[in-house]
């Protein structure tokens, strides 16, 4: 094994994955000097290879100009293998099926690397409505979407993607609390919640379950609540089950 390791090494693209790995775990931008003091190597070296991934769309620079980040490519080469096709054109006519029903905007959404990702959405058909656009990211901890996700894992799995969305957020929240509300999320099934964020938009937010128990994906509805017409979220909820647990069926679940 180590004379394979010697007679195929590729020096230039270890660095390369080195960088990639490294800023896939630091949660933030880093410049050039520091990725090379975390690597032990020049910055000469780093210096070229980052000059590479940023002209291949694999790296970005932060608004600051200065940081280095990860760019949506490794993502949107890993949608493009044949399971997550499947998700998505499995999905993505139910999903806008059950939009039109409800006149609102819904959501696809999975989980990578610590962040929720909308990865198909549907308008709804609504003169109005609120929608996410697609690759849209946020720390699974941070987002109805995201505790669903993790609520519906084995606990090895769980245990992973809290700590790698808590490396993500300024003020994460205390694991234990965490834990408990996952706990909870797993009883009711659903979710049921005023946005974060936005006032006058409710998430209602729904697993699909694969056959082994575990949440693929889930979909979201970011309701618009109108002085004209009150959604109705239990209704909502209702049907959102049975459209996830369609796309479950169809995926095999």
């Amino acid at each position: 094994m180590t004379d394979d390791k010697l007679n195929y090494s590729a020096p230039a693209l270890e660095k390369g994955l080195d960088i990639l790995e490294l800023l896939a775990n630091a949660g933030q931008p880093m410049g050039t000097r520091q990725i090379a003091e975390e690597l032990g190597r020049s910055k000469n070296e780093i210096f070229r290879m980052v000059h590479v991934l940023l002209a291949r769309g694999y790296l970005q620079r932060d608004e600051g100009g200065e940081g280095l980040m990860l760019s949506n490519k490794l993502f949107g080469l890993g949608m493009q293998t044949a399971r997550a096709r499947d998700l998505v054109s499995t999905a993505a006519p139910i999903v806008e099926r059950f939009a039109e029903e409800v006149h609102q905007a819904a959501h696809l959404v999975v989980a990578h690397r610590g962040e929720t990702v909308i990865i198909a959405a549907a308008s709804g058909g609504a003169d109005m409505n609120f929608s996410l656009k697609l690759g849209y990211r946020r720390p699974l901890a941070d987002a109805h979407s995201g505790l669903v996700l993790m609520a519906f894992q084995p606990k090895p799995v769980r245990d992973r993607m809290i700590a790698e969305c808590l490396m993500l957020m300024r003020e994460p929240p205390d694991p234990t609390t965490l834990a408990a509300e996952l706990d909870a999320v797993r009883e009711r099934g659903a979710i049921i919640h005023e946005s974060r964020d936005i006032i006058g938009v409710t998430d209602v937010v729904c697993p699909i379950i694969a056959g082994d128990g575990r949440a693929v994906a889930c979909v979201t509805v970011a309701a618009v609540s109108r002085r004209s017409a009150a959604p109705n979220f239990e209704a909502m909820l209702a049907r959102l089950k049975l459209a996830c647990a369609e796309i479950a069926h169809e995926l095999g679940g």
